[in-house]
């Protein structure tokens, strides 16, 4: 029987079309932006080669150079044995067009609050009345970024427990040239932020409770521990941010917190709180809003 030969890689569409069957082979696990193997081969050849990433249609007869070659093999091999999430692997990812830098000392942005943020999606009037807003758990700085794109005239404090988060944030902060209006800081949750006070707190917060984290697949077990777990029921966090959040809103302020898949044991927990779940086209019950008024 003859032996299997390698299948002929000279176009990026080869390349593109080789990684996506690699990738379904090896069942990896995805939901670091992208859903499915060809989504995910697709974003790692092109930002591997610099290219744009929103469509791979009109790069598919592209003759990459060898090192170029040689590259996008070594990607694809990596993804697959160490089963490390692409953004890792080429140091981006992106939200709505816009991109991040990354690496593991904080989690690949990604966030249902990003899509309503964009989306303009929130209960809150003229984007222009919001003039302060925090980020809290800020990661890679992601949502404060997207939250000063958003909101033209507010300033935005971000705050995160790692130095290595914000050493990222920092970089991300300095590319999107907000340096003016986003301020980081590093400490727990509210601790750094003295008496301020504001129209939007923004919380991505650890989630995942202890039966989630034994389950991760590999792909997510690359990202810091400390910015998933979150005790038992996943709400360790959620708890301290719905007790401190009043002092730090505005009168008509408001916050808006993702808890993932933890709906139901957040209203066991609290069960007189009027909690309003904003849906996006990918979630459902798992972003809440919540007003000043009715926390306190």
């Amino acid at each position: 029987m003859p032996r299997p030969t390698k299948p002929s890689l000279v176009t990026l569409g080869d390349f593109f079309r080789f990684a996506a069957r690699r990738f379904r082979t090896a069942r990896l696990a995805y939901g670091h932006g992208t859903t499915n193997a060809v989504d995910e081969a697709a974003f790692l050849v092109l930002e591997a080669l610099g290219l744009p990433v929103d469509r791979i249609d009109p790069w598919l007869d592209l003759r990459p150079t060898a090192a170029e070659r040689a590259r996008l093999l070594t990607l694809i091999d990596a993804r697959v044995a160490l089963r490390m999430p692409a953004p890792y692997l080429v140091g981006a990812a992106y939200m709505h067009g816009v991109r991040f830098q990354v690496d593991r000392r904080a989690l690949i942005p990604r966030s249902f609050i990003g899509d309503l943020l964009v989306g303009g999606a929130l209960p809150i009037g003229a984007p222009a009345r919001v003039r302060r807003v925090l980020d809290l758990c800020t990661g890679s700085g992601c949502l404060a970024i997207l939250a000063a794109l958003v909101f033209p005239r507010a300033r935005i404090d971000a705050v995160d427990l790692s130095a290595g988060a914000l050493a990222l944030a920092r970089r991300n902060v300095a590319a999107h040239r907000l340096g003016d209006r986003i301020a980081l800081h590093r400490g727990d949750l509210f601790q750094p932020l003295g008496g301020h006070r504001y129209d939007l707190i923004l919380s991505n917060p650890p989630y995942v409770d202890a039966r989630g984290m034994a389950k991760l697949p590999p792909e997510y077990r690359h990202e810091p521990r400390m910015a998933l777990a979150a005790g038992d029921d996943g709400l360790d966090l959620v708890r301290r941010i719905l007790a401190e959040t009043p002092r730090h809103l505005t009168a008509a302020g408001s916050l808006l917190c993702e808890i993932g898949r933890g709906r139901k044991p957040l209203e066991r927990a609290y069960p007189r709180l009027p909690f309003l779940w904003l849906d996006t086209e990918q979630s459902e019950g798992e972003v809440f809003w919540m007003a000043r008024a009715d926390l306190a």
